[in-house]
């Protein structure tokens, strides 16, 4: 017996761009994106938009269909733009995608066109799924049109849909061709859209980058106001950190169980799942980032003062650290956010691998995780809450505020 073993390597490489109006005729950034590999052909573009963000700026369609004529030799937009469900409602139900496959057929979109997909995070997620499974990868432009989808879900090399009541089920791992970022379409959310994706920011830092941490701590009055410059800075430093993990982690498609990149998220994703989706992503991400610094510091790994600043951070953000889904209980009296660590252990291939902080700045992982000292957390979060967070609390208070479960007749 014999066996040929083939090993071969596949370069990727793709923009992301940081711009303002990007569909302002005299803007060449949209322009020269989808003609850079090939500036002397016409390019044909379809353009898949998010229904929530087309009603929110109806100048929007009027503005592409502007941008497109105004380049006609160069692009070819000779279709409607594509509307679709915006928000999580996009990766919900499996209709999206093939109805978004179908109008791909139906208007002929080859392995040579290209989509340009403008939107939240759940948009991009649905709509380059769709892209990537129609003649098995069409180029898929990416216009990020929120804060955590511009520094982080829309600049990475994931997509994927919910099913099952799981998050992010079915996907594939296919870089886009392009990302473009419009700090324009940020300036038209409303302050709690501007604020939730900044949890990713946090995030990033406090698993990669302590001086960026702590210019978060500095400017963290500004972010809560969401004020322009600091709010620009914040998302195009976390977009550089996350391209940087991906690009130098050795595992840009997840082959192995280490996710640094979702510290935070095992609870996280639960709780959108049992909140239906009530919670921004990144309001349980925050909240999955305080439940997971807690245990490390009752673990031993984490230091309390800097357990202290993590949650002030978050708090001084705008961020509520508590909600009661996380008491929420199963038939058989079990609470249900500890079926998000068996959910992500699936999801990770079987084995549990947890990143948890060791100092701001610094990770590591652990295969295990003490479910009573989860529940002791969760009470933590709570008791913290009920006293009044950031003024109240000091790191010897929150710390230790009692064990779980509370006294008989404690109202939780």
């Amino acid at each position: 017996m014999s066996a040929l073993v083939q090993r071969f390597t596949v370069d990727f490489d793709f923009p992301v761009r940081f711009t303002r109006a990007v569909f302002a005729v005299d803007n060449p950034v949209f322009l020269e994106t989808v003609t850079r590999l090939e500036p002397d052909k016409r390019q044909r573009v379809l353009f898949v938009i998010d229904e929530n963000l087309a009603k929110a700026r109806p100048r929007l369609l009027p503005q592409i269909q502007t941008y497109c004529d105004a380049h006609r030799n160069r692009i070819r937009h000779d279709s409607e733009p594509v509307l679709v469900p915006g928000g999580e409602v996009a990766k919900n139900d499996l209709c999206h995608v093939l109805n978004l496959v179908q109008w791909m057929n139906e208007l002929r979109i080859d392995r040579q066109s290209f989509v340009a997909i403008v939107g939240g995070g759940a948009v991009l997620d649905m709509s380059c799924f769709a892209a990537a499974i129609c003649h098995r990868g069409i180029r898929a432009i990416r216009v990020p049109t929120t804060t955590l989808s511009q520094c982080d879900s829309g600049v990475g090399v994931k997509n994927g849909v919910n099913l099952f009541g799981k998050k992010n089920f079915i996907g594939t791992f296919v870089p886009p061709f392009a990302v473009l970022n419009d700090f324009e379409f940020i300036e038209t959310l409303e302050l709690r859209d501007k604020l939730a994706g900044i949890a990713e920011a946090v995030k990033v830092s406090l698993i990669r980058d302590r001086s960026f941490f702590e210019l978060l701590e500095a400017d963290a009055m500004r972010l809560a106001r969401a004020e322009p410059d600091a709010l620009s800075y914040s998302i195009r430093r976390a977009a550089e950190l996350h391209l940087e993990h991906i690009r130098t982690s050795g595992d840009p498609f997840e082959q192995g169980s280490a996710r640094p990149l979702d510290f935070g998220h095992w609870s996280a994703h639960k709780l959108e799942s049992l909140t239906r989706h009530r919670l921004r992503h990144g309001e349980a991400v925050a909240l999955g980032m305080a439940l997971d610094t807690i245990y490390s510091v009752k673990a031993g790994y984490f230091a309390r003062a800097d357990g202290e600043r993590v949650l002030n951070l978050l708090e001084t953000l705008g961020f509520a650290l508590w909600d009661d889904a996380l008491l929420t209980l199963n038939g058989e009296e079990e609470y249900m956010i500890l079926e998000g660590l068996r959910e992500f252990q699936e999801h990770l291939g079987g084995i549990l691998d947890v990143t948890l902080p060791r100092g701001i700045g610094e990770r590591f992982e652990v295969n295990e995780m003490d479910h009573g000292l989860i529940l002791e957390s969760i009470w933590e979060l709570r008791r913290r809450f009920r006293l009044g967070c950031q003024a109240k609390v000091t790191p010897s208070s929150w710390l230790a505020l009692g064990p779980y479960p509370p006294a008989t007749g404690t109202d939780l």
